[in-house]
């Protein structure tokens, strides 16, 4: 009997069952496998998601059964197998029946094709993605090692035994903990020895993988579980140490909070945004490097000046791009800013703050708030309280002034004019110069602007244009 919840995948007129048509008129048999068969058994399926389909049929036959009928066919990943197809609005990727084993040395698998899709599914990566849907002539579930059974206890297993699991592509390792995070799984003792075992062989792939897996495992809605897993197995050591290093050893005399506990906290604190989750993971990665003791306890002195450069490299080794480690760093620099300003927050205060975060305000007023996990509710009541004041004093300077857009009333250009002077450290020092008194003292005219230029440029015994030129 077929589950109600594969209905969808089984409509007469669906894209899924339409492809399956074809390679049965052509003689070949293709079954949908993986995500999609496993997120339809859970009531997960997604509109947009991908479909993954398994067949004996080769790279160049796939090609040809999809001529004329997909709107675009992909062959990047042809060398491995694998024909992309869009049609309709869904895509599709339509994989050749595989067994894939990596070199000792070499980030890129060697693959050799199957006949069968029993093989198939055995080098799949966990039993309850080895499961497969016959669509034509009739519906059937193929399961052949048991991931219906895993499904239902939420059980992470390997169709195979671990080490081949693992040996074969390292980076399920990792994904392991990706599925903890995203479905709430749990793993089963044998792949969690693995790991343990094998964890050093996650340095043959590449970086960019393990970003993008990384990135998937922080968006879960069981990210906690999932970031403990990676360090309480070793994993997290192989490829994100600052985190591992958040295991602080106790002082017997001196006790502070397990840093590590509370970032992961932190982390699960945030709302699933990719951006925000990873500044929660990095902002207190300077503590080990900062921490000191003395006679009011432990301390760790500008750690978010540390933990911003700290962020910057690793996430440079994993390959994010310029704008997102600047994000994060930028997060996890003035993430402590707001616990500053106890004494409350003044406009200069309040135009400063806005002008240093720019566009990362909002994300940066949740990490503060999630960074709050402290068990005393008289101290969480006080951080919240500061926080909602710092918001309440952005809300009413926007409604007075443009807040957004803090710049002095004239530029660079018509300072230069002003003054007779060409490009240079001159025209820089002038515009700092009105820059801070537009966020000490608000919104200016350019009288007044060009009154401070005046006034400058007369300490320094620089010729200065007379009083109300360039106010025009």
């Amino acid at each position: 009997m077929i589950p109600a919840r594969l209905e969808p995948l089984l409509r007469p007129d669906g894209v899924p069952v339409n492809l399956a048509r074809r390679f049965s008129d052509a003689g070949q048999e293709v079954f949908l496998v993986g995500g999609s068969v496993r997120d339809a058994l859970l009531g997960r399926a997604r509109p947009d998601e991908e479909h993954d389909f398994a067949t004996a049929a080769r790279p160049g036959e796939v090609r040809r059964l999809v001529a004329g009928w997909a709107d675009e066919v992909y062959t990047v990943g042809e060398a491995f197998g694998t024909v992309g197809v869009l049609k309709d609005g869904v895509r599709l990727e339509i994989t050749t029946f595989r067994a894939e084993v990596y070199r000792d040395d070499s980030r890129k698998p060697v693959v050799r094709f199957s006949e069968d899709l029993e093989t198939d599914l055995s080098r799949r990566d966990f039993t309850v993605n080895a499961t497969a849907l016959r669509l034509v002539p009739a519906p059937e579930i193929i399961d052949p090692y048991g991931g219906l059974v895993d499904l239902g206890a939420g059980v992470l297993r390997t169709p195979l035994d671990p080490g081949i699991a693992f040996e074969d592509d390292p980076l399920r390792m990792l994904r392991l903990f990706r599925f903890v995070s995203v479905l709430g799984f749990s793993p089963d003792a044998a792949a969690l020895g693995a790991v343990r075992a094998m964890r050093e062989r996650l340095a043959i792939v590449s970086a960019e993988r393990i970003r993008d897996e990384l990135d998937k495992l922080l968006v879960g809605e069981h990210v906690e579980a999932g970031l403990w897993g990676l360090v309480d197995s070793g994993l997290a050591g192989e490829f994100l140490p600052e985190l591992t290093a958040l295991r602080l050893q106790q002082d017997p005399i001196h006790q502070h909070k397990d840093v590590l506990s509370h970032t992961i906290a932190v982390v699960g604190r945030c709302r699933p945004d990719r951006v925000l989750r990873l500044a929660a993971v990095f902002h207190d990665v300077g503590k080990p490097d900062t921490r000191s003791f003395g006679p009011e306890g432990v301390a760790f002195h500008h750690h978010e000046v540390v933990g911003a450069r700290l962020t910057r490299h690793r996430l440079r080794e994993l390959r994010y791009s310029k704008e997102e480690i600047e994000q994060v760093s930028g997060l996890v620099y003035l993430h402590l800013r707001p616990h500053t300003l106890k004494m409350g927050w003044t406009d200069r205060a309040v135009r400063r703050y806005v002008r240093d975060a720019g566009p990362l305000l909002e994300r940066l007023n949740l990490l503060v708030r999630a960074d709050v996990t402290t068990r005393d509710p008289k101290k969480a009541r006080a951080v919240e309280r500061r926080i909602d004041e710092l918001e309440e004093r952005i809300a009413v300077l926007r409604e007075q002034e443009e807040l957004d857009a803090i710049r002095p009333p004239i530029d660079g250009h018509a300072v230069m004019a002003y003054l007779g002077i060409k490009p240079g450290p001159l025209v820089g020092e002038v515009m700092d110069l009105l820059l801070e008194y537009r966020l000490d003292e608000g919104p200016y005219s350019e009288e007044e602007a060009y009154r401070l230029v005046r006034e400058w440029a007369e300490e320094r015994g620089l010729a200065s244009p007379p009083a109300g030129a360039g106010a025009d």
